[in-house]
């Protein structure tokens, strides 16, 4: 297991410029706050791409991705408070996709490319992302694809991108179960491809 450290640069530090990275996360950015504005958060084809198991040609499904800020700009304190706020999930929902709606993706630069994934607990399709070491996630939505070819990893439960991924997710879903498994998705970009 890695040092938190070692983890904390796995997940995305910022890092090196890369022309595909950053048209992604920009189109990540516009396309999650439209989902927000338009769709009361509800997750389209641009938040949940098919993901592919290395050497099998189908997909093995979708999953519902997050776009976490990197450690140095984390809002995770934020959506914390507003899950403490209050018990009654329509307010919690509410503050979300108003948060969300407004300046929480106008920065691309503060995002990381290191994609998360909530799964149930005993998942089996976890268990084979994360046997396999690696995937492809293929986004395809608003006329832009993007195939990323990713190492896929389970994350500890301390994990910053763990606890980021668990508070958005329960800020929208009020019956996320407590032993929800978050396998992380980090791109190589000279591997990854757009259309």
């Amino acid at each position: 297991m890695a040092g938190l450290g070692e983890m904390a640069d796995w997940v995305g530090l910022p890092s090196t410029r890369n022309p595909l990275k950053d048209a992604f996360l920009r189109w990540q950015c516009r396309v999650r706050q439209i989902a927000m504005r338009e769709r009361q958060g509800r997750p389209d084809d641009a938040i949940m791409p098919a993901l592919t198991l290395p050497g099998e040609t189908a997909p093995l499904g979708h999953v519902v991705t997050v776009l976490s800020k990197a450690p140095s700009f984390s809002k995770t304190p934020e959506l914390m408070h507003m899950i403490k706020r209050t018990h009654d999930p329509a307010q919690r929902r509410e503050k979300a996709i108003e948060l969300f709606s407004e300046t929480y993706f106008q920065k691309p630069k503060e995002f990381s490319d290191v994609l998360t994934a909530a799964f149930g607990p005993n998942s089996e399709a976890a268990e084979r992302i994360a046997a396999a070491g690696g995937c492809t996630l293929t986004f395809e939505a608003y006329s832009q694809g993007f195939d990323l070819k990713c190492e896929a990893r389970k994350l500890g439960r301390n994990d910053p991108m763990y606890q980021a991924t668990w508070w958005h997710n329960l800020l929208f879903n009020p019956n996320l179960h407590p032993e929800t498994v978050v396998l992380a998705f980090r791109p190589d970009w000279d591997k990854s491809t757009s259309s």
